[in-house]
């Protein structure tokens, strides 16, 4: 079992800024989007010092597509179906877990 501790980004201008900036991130830490919607979702990495691995949750907590993002990298990197919830953490922290799509994660933000 793992506990993240993530930010939730609930509005327009939250989801905006993001992580633009932020030179680190402890292990277990992470930023979760909300939208209050599924649609497609894509993000990147402009002003983003730090690599992140993106997943793109469905309302349960299942994994539905991850994406390792490059620092700054202005590319876009999208969701494989429409989501509400998109969990970015350090590079590498889903797989160093085994972590992959149909993973189902628990907790408060999901619903069940």
């Amino acid at each position: 079992m793992y506990n993240i501790r993530s930010e939730e980004m609930c509005t327009p201008e939250q989801r905006q800024k993001g992580l633009m900036y932020r030179r680190d991130l402890a292990t277990h830490e992470g930023m979760l989007f909300v939208f209050d919607e599924p649609a497609p979702q894509c993000f990147w990495m402009k002003n983003t010092p730090t690599p992140l691995t993106i997943a793109f949750l469905a309302d349960d907590g299942s994994i539905v597509n991850l994406a390792d993002m490059k620092p700054f990298d202005e590319a876009s990197h999208c969701s494989a179906k429409p989501v509400r919830l998109v969990l970015e953490m350090n590079q590498g922290w889903f797989a160093k877990r085994g972590f992959k799509a149909g993973t189902k994660l628990g907790g408060a933000p999901f619903r069940h």
